[in-house]
Formats: structure tokens, sequence, C-alpha cells
């Protein structure tokens, strides 16, 4: 089974799809965090992670390994990861790492952008999770703080308008929820309230499946 999780930054989609993946016995891969390896290779190289050479090179280096660095947290990381993002040839480089995952038994969970347009567009569920502006930026504010930046929400609030408008633009793999996506919006729900919501929608989708597949 393969369960898709899209939306923007800070909308609660790598909480729940960890949860998720938790819950159902199956793998998870947080896809952001492939991309933001690439942009911090691109950054410790020494060059401009707009430079698709740079950003692809980076992109082909990345290994399994990169995704626990913890460093991939730091907001300048997270801003060039959405630089290096809108690449087409970064983009490339990193579709069968992805896709490779997702099919290894007994399943995968994979939360990005573009998991149910484009990686996996076959996937059993797609959620799309999102929530405001404002709600995103809060909770954005206060990972940062949590982890000793010194940070000023308005600044924040500025970085997260923009990475939407770059993610959303983007000619390939733009951020959209896919035709078929079960939309969940995060803005006044809790961790909790939003894993719960998520389940009851999913064993839904899964049950209707379910009966179509016995006609």
């Amino acid at each position: 089974m393969i369960i898709a999780v899209d939306g923007p930054a800070a909308a609660g989609k790598g909480t729940l799809a960890r949860r998720l993946a938790q819950h159902f016995g199956l793998g998870f891969l947080d896809t952001g965090a492939l991309y933001r390896a690439a942009a911090l290779r691109a950054l410790e190289s020494g060059g401009d992670p707009a430079d698709p050479a740079v950003a692809e090179a980076a992109a082909r280096r990345v290994s399994p390994e990169d995704i626990g660095d913890r460093r991939l947290r730091e907001e300048r990381v997270a801003q060039a990861a959405s630089i290096v993002s809108a690449i087409p040839g970064v983009r490339a480089a990193l579709l069968q790492f992805q896709r490779d995952f997702a099919a290894r038994p007994p399943g995968a969970v994979l939360d990005g952008r573009d998991i149910g347009t484009v990686v996996c567009p076959g996937a059993d569920v797609k959620i799309y999770v999102t929530a405001s502006l404002e709600a995103r930026a809060e909770r954005r504010f206060q990972e940062l703080r949590r982890a000793g930046e010194a940070v000023i929400y308005e600044r924040v609030l500025q970085d997260m308008k923009d990475r939407d408008e770059r993610d959303s633009a983007r000619r390939t793999a733009p951020l959209r929820p896919a035709d078929d996506a079960i939309v969940l919006d995060t803005t006044d729900l809790d961790a909790e309230a939003t894993f719960q919501a998520a389940l009851a929608a999913i064993e839904k989708k899964l049950a209707g499946k379910h009966r179509r597949d016995a006609r």
C-alpha cells in the first residue's frame, strides 16, 4: 500500500505521515529531506543553489545517509531546498530514488509536494494537508525558536509566502492537490485531531476500494 501525503511547509504533513506509517506498518520517506540534502550539498560546495549545474550535481550525490543530517532542519537549508526543488534536473535526479522506496514491500507513506501528482500518481490513498499561511508561519516560528534560532515572525511569514509562491509557480511538478486527493485543512487541528481525521478518511476510502474490487 502506498499513501501519498502532500502539502505546503508547516501544514503538519510530516508528523501525520510518520504516524500513518507507524499505524499501518509501512515505510516512511520524507521526500523533502532529499531536496534539503541536495541543497545542503550545494551550499557546502560553495556554489549557488540556484545554478542548475551546481544543484543537479548535488542532487546526484544525495545518499540515504544524508537524510539523517541534523543540519537539514536549518532555515538556510530550507530556503535553498525550495530553490533547488524548482530545477527540473534536480527533480529528475531524485525521482527514481522516491519511486524505488515506495515500491519496497509492504509499501510506504511518502511525504512531499508532488507525491500524488508525479512520484506516485497511482498511490492507493492521496492526502493533501494544508493550513492558513498565518497558522503555518506561526508553527515554523515556534519550531525555529525551540531550536534556538533567533527569528522574527514577520520574516518567517514572508519567507513562507515566498516559498509557497515558488512551489506553486514552478513549471515542473508544481505544488497542488491531486484530483483524487483527500484535502485536510489543519488550521484549527492539533496533531492528534489531524491524525484521527486522516485515519477516518483513509479507512473510508480503502473500504470503498475494497467494495469496488470485490464486484
